[in-house]
């Protein structure tokens, strides 16, 4: 999932939609904060994770960057059998929902 750490002063937002450009080539619109949640990476490293919804316009896809080792599109059927922390799985579950409801 794209995505990078927040400098001082940043707007969340705008810095996601520059991630998803440089992560997969992709220009993005970002949506609502879906989820927060505190991630233990190791003994005394904890980080502050927000998840937003994302959508694009294109069907390119994904450019494979430096940053990554594999690049690659799910279903919404596979997203659970992913090796990554459960609450990211929470938040595309989230999205995939709100994407289903009708527009008001």
């Amino acid at each position: 999932m794209p995505g990078g750490k927040l400098e001082l002063g940043e707007d969340p937002p705008a810095r996601l939609a520059q991630e998803i450009s440089e992560e997969a080539g992709w220009k993005a619109t970002v949506g609502p904060i879906l989820d927060s949640w505190q991630y233990h990476i190791r003994e005394g490293v904890d980080v502050l994770i927000v998840t937003y919804g994302a959508t694009i316009d294109t069907d390119a896809a994904p450019v494979l960057n430096h940053e990554h080792k594999e690049v690659g599109m799910f279903r919404e059927d596979e997203i659970a059998d992913l090796p990554m922390p459960e609450g990211y799985k929470r938040s595309i579950f989230d999205w995939f929902e709100r994407l289903q409801e009708p527009v008001k």
